[in-house]
């Protein structure tokens, strides 16, 4: 399958691609054209107050969980000085009198939580131009993580866009969106979401975690802590720590010893205790507690030769019979 690219045009030389044609239909020569294309513009850049009920979601995800101090940061600011910044719509491509979220989503997040509408602007954009807003805005931001603009490059190379397309809207090399891409794509967006934004990790460190996680053993220890009640208490950099330390612990790979063998007690006829007797991998051990002997423990020492041979002939002869 060809990959999209910002030049890329699938219909007749000459033709408009299809979504911009059904997004920007062509405007009357003239005079009256002019005059249309000119409000058309005005429009696109006035700020409009827009009920949040009517926006549905587009694009990529580009940021991963959500700092809940932050956001509320946020919530209280909008509602104490109101929203300063208007986050970018399009009209619904699918849905007349409707509209999807370009860039903007924790304004339009909170300003909803709020029962605030939300000020915009609108504009007609395909489904390139959107990419090219939203990763030039990403760019813009100071607080996007590095996970986070290599999980948005991810998502953009498994939406079918080329490189250079994806490179424009970040604003990076091809180099460095290969290292970008080398990161990005060796996560799921489950999992990067449990982990979140984790800010204070870099490239390096990612890479490092992508590495371990080679090893199905070291990603089946770290999904077990993920799923375990101290997960969810830490931060997102600390989150990060915790699985990278359980993927990289080694397994323990020394055989336990076998727990020792108990003794047996060897008693008389008439359930006295004579000795005890313990079997283990190196031999049997014959003990007789001298305080509870009577004097049987000397008489077998004085007599063991013979008694063993006694007890090695019987062995012998048994052991022929059998």
């Amino acid at each position: 399958m060809a990959r999209k690219g910002i030049l890329s045009n699938d219909t007749a030389p000459g033709k408009p691609r299809p979504e911009v044609a059904e997004r920007a239909p062509m405007m009357p020569r003239g005079a009256v054209g002019a005059l249309q294309s000119s409000l058309s513009k005005l429009q696109e850049n006035a700020v409009q107050e827009i009920d949040v009920a009517l926006i549905d979601d587009a694009g990529f995800e580009d940021r991963l969980g959500q700092d809940s101090q932050a956001f509320t940061q946020l919530k209280d600011s909008l509602a104490t000085y109101g929203q300063q910044v208007p986050v970018l719509l399009r009209p619904h491509s699918s849905k007349p009198g409707r509209f999807e979220i370009v860039y903007g989503r924790r304004r339009m997040k909170a300003l909803r939580e709020l029962g605030l509408p939300v000020k915009a602007m609108v504009r007609q954009l395909d489904d390139h131009a959107l990419v090219m807003a939203q990763g030039q805005e990403n760019t813009s931001r100071q607080d996007l993580s590095f996970i986070e603009k290599a999980s948005f490059a991810a998502q953009l190379q498994e939406a079918d866009y080329d490189r250079p397309t994806i490179a424009a809207a970040l604003s990076i090399d091809l180099p460095m969106l290969s290292r970008m891409l080398t990161v990005g794509t060796a996560f799921d967006l489950p999992f990067l979401r449990q982990i979140g934004s984790a800010p204070g990790i870099g490239r390096d460190r990612w890479l490092s975690l992508a590495k371990l996680f080679q090893d199905p053993a070291a990603k089946s220890r770290a999904a077990a802590f993920m799923n375990g009640p101290d997960f969810a208490a830490l931060n997102s950099d600390a989150r990060f720590e915790a699985v990278f330390e359980r993927a990289a612990r080694k397994p323990d790979t020394k055989a336990k010893p076998p727990a020792p063998a108990k003794p047996r007690t060897l008693r008389s006829p008439d359930g006295k205790a004579l000795a005890d007797i313990r079997a283990t991998s190196r031999g049997v051990t014959l003990s007789i507690p001298a305080r509870t002997a009577d004097g049987f423990d000397l008489w077998l020492n004085d007599n063991a030769e013979a008694v063993i041979n006694d007890l090695h002939a019987r062995w012998k002869t048994e052991r022929t019979e059998d």
